[in-house]
């Protein structure tokens, strides 16, 4: 009998970030940094990861549809600054119609992030 999984998404908003968690245990995330684009409407994807343990399961897949539908949902506008989530949306042509290009200030937003 196969176990079942307890591997779920949920959306850490005050660390700006959907997390896969196994469990309890983070597993990954997928971090954003909102934008303030037109009505404050976008949310800027800058970064996605899975632990090496989970690799190869196809989780990223989960980690990105569930963080995209969310965002979607919300009435937001995804800005793939990811290369993980650029690549996504590109074999997921559907999802176009949400996304808004790249602009310098969305590059600006994210080095914001590292910048001390």
């Amino acid at each position: 009998m196969e176990q079942a999984t307890t591997i779920t998404v949920r959306h850490a908003v005050d660390k700006h970030c959907y997390e896969l968690v196994d469990g309890e245990t983070a597993i990954g995330k997928t971090e954003y940094v909102p934008a303030s684009g037109p009505d404050d409407k976008e949310r800027i994807f800058y970064h996605t990861e899975v632990s090496e343990a989970y690799a190869g399961k196809g989780l990223a897949t989960v980690l990105a549809k569930h963080a995209l539908d969310d965002t979607i949902a919300a009435g937001l506008t995804i800005i793939p600054v990811c290369p993980y989530i650029k690549g996504w949306l590109r074999r997921h042509p559907d999802y176009q119609q949400h996304t808004a290009p790249i602009l310098p200030e969305h590059l600006a937003a994210v080095d914001r992030i590292f910048t001390p």
